[in-house]
């Protein structure tokens, strides 16, 4: 049954809500909001009962695709299932209803547990000090890069370029540029590794970074890792790791040891916070010795002798506030409590669980699509559809198709040196029963693209919207409800 808008629900008259009696004088809305704000008619708002009202977006809930109700095998994008009781912990009253302006004396414990996040998140990457401020991944970046043009202004050159490899994400450029650097990006070698020669010949001292993803957005990781930080490191560069696919490392390698100097951690992909949705996030920023002076202001700061907790705003060399205040407080309570509830065995266990489901599932799969890069890979993998695409079904359709399965579409077109990539993660939170359930569907997906590659290219069939002309939906974009209409 196709749901009908909430404004075909309504019925003069009725209403959903019952205020009790005012117990003081009314004041009218004129003497508070200026007169040119004022409505000369009431607003047309929809008028349903209470029930009618419930069941109506209850409805709504279930027709949307949402973490409680199927798999989402997102690539890089780390779609997984976090346990409901950090939600829980993140609202506590005591946490949730803190003031940043309240004074350091009412917030110790907050102040304690950020500092002991950030001790925590130094460990786990091998680094020295963490900022938590940065508010997501990309700001995470643009922050790491502001501080790695700092360091290298204060030796008396800000340098020009940062050097990115083929397959890196789409905000490390975004944010090279934010940063007024110029990318100088080199491909990949035929293992979908950094090709040596070519990092190498694009080393000079005009170079302030070297950006890498480990393992890479390729899901493999980099064996030459330390030759890689050796290079980077002989020309003054610094080397920066873009941690979105820490999850795969956790327990196992850490980026210190790798040579990184410093790293993000995307607290919505790997430390429980729910990734998408328009929600905040968490950047969290860790760096070694050398960078420690330029972190963000204010650092948090532990009074050894008496025990406290406090904000320093005292470091001169800082590149000041990159937030306007300290971080997105409630993603750090939920990264504590997962950090702390499952302890460094239960890490280790998180990516241990994601590699070998990643790996169940590319072993059947490249069967029946292609595998560009065919090695043990580590918490994802990427397909391609040119196989299907030679029958005349697009990547685009068989995500289309796997709706109709049931099933969330994977990551597509990314990465960019992948031809009708398929990029898919399954994380460490699904069990082997739907992992089969994916790679059946999949199969039955490739055998209708050669039997009947029609139902593939007008999928999805079973969705409560079906396939719209993208280009007509983009040009001639209206969703604003007019009671013309009705």
């Amino acid at each position: 049954m196709t749901e009908k808008l909430i404004f075909e629900l309504s019925s003069p008259g009725r209403k959903g809500y019952s205020l009790p009696q005012l117990d003081c004088p009314p004041k009218g809305v004129e003497k508070i909001l200026p007169k040119e704000f004022l409505r000369e008619n009431r607003a047309e708002l929809p008028e349903v009962s209470e029930n009618d009202c419930v069941r109506h977006f209850t409805r709504l809930s279930v027709l949307n695709h949402h973490i409680d109700k199927g798999f989402y095998p997102l690539g890089s994008c780390t779609m997984k299932y976090n346990p409901k009781l950090n939600e829980q912990l993140a609202r506590l009253p005591g946490f949730a209803e803190l003031h940043p302006l309240q004074s350091e004396e009412q917030v110790q414990g907050a102040l304690e547990l950020m500092y002991h996040l950030g001790e925590y998140l130094s460990e786990i990457a091998g680094m020295d000090k963490v900022t938590l401020q940065p508010a997501a991944g990309a700001h995470g970046e643009l922050t790491a890069l502001l501080m790695i043009r700092t360091y290298h202004k204060k030796n008396g050159n800000p340098r020009s370029k940062v050097v990115i490899p083929d397959s890196a994400h789409g905000t490390n450029p975004a944010s090279v540029s934010l940063a007024g650097y110029r990318t100088v990006q080199i491909r990949s070698n035929e293992q979908g590794l950094i090709d040596l020669w070519e990092l190498e010949k694009n080393m000079d001292e005009e170079v302030a970074a070297f950006m890498l993803t480990n393992p890479n957005t390729l899901g493999l990781f980099e064996t030459n890792i330390l030759k890689v930080a050796e290079i980077v490191h002989s020309v003054g560069a610094k080397f920066y790791m873009d941690g979105a696919n820490l999850n795969a490392l956790l327990g196992y390698a850490s980026p210190g040891e790798m040579g990184f100097d410093i790293v993000h951690f995307n607290f919505h992909k790997t430390f429980s916070t729910p990734h998408g949705g328009g929600g905040p996030g968490g950047g969290a920023l860790g760096v070694k010795e050398e960078m420690v002076p330029f972190l963000p202001v204010p650092t948090v700061e532990k009074r050894e002798d008496r025990g406290e907790f406090h904000l320093d705003y005292e470091r001169p060399d800082s590149i000041g506030k990159v937030h306007s205040f300290y971080g997105h407080f409630g993603v750090m309570v939920r990264a504590f409590a997962y950090i702390r509830s499952l302890g460094g065995e239960g890490l280790r266990e998180v990516a241990k669980n994601a590699i070998i489901n990643a790996n169940y599932l590319k072993e059947p799969l490249k069967e029946f699509y292609d595998l560009p890069y065919d090695a043990t890979c580590m918490h994802e993998f990427v397909l391609s559809g040119n196989r299907q695409k030679s029958l005349g079904v697009r990547t685009l359709d068989i995500a289309k198709r796997l709706l109709d399965y049931g099933f969330h579409a994977p990551t597509i077109y990314f990465p960019l040196i992948v031809p009708e990539a398929l990029m898919i993660e399954p994380t460490e939170s699904e069990s082997k029963e739907i992992l089969d359930a994916f790679i059946e569907a999949m199969k039955k997906i490739a055998e209708e693209t050669k039997t009947n590659p029609e139902i593939v290219k007008s999928a999805p069939q079973q969705t409560p919207v079906g396939r719209l002309d993208e280009a007509k939906a983009a040009k001639e974009l209206n969703v604003r409800w007019s009671k013309q209409r009705f």
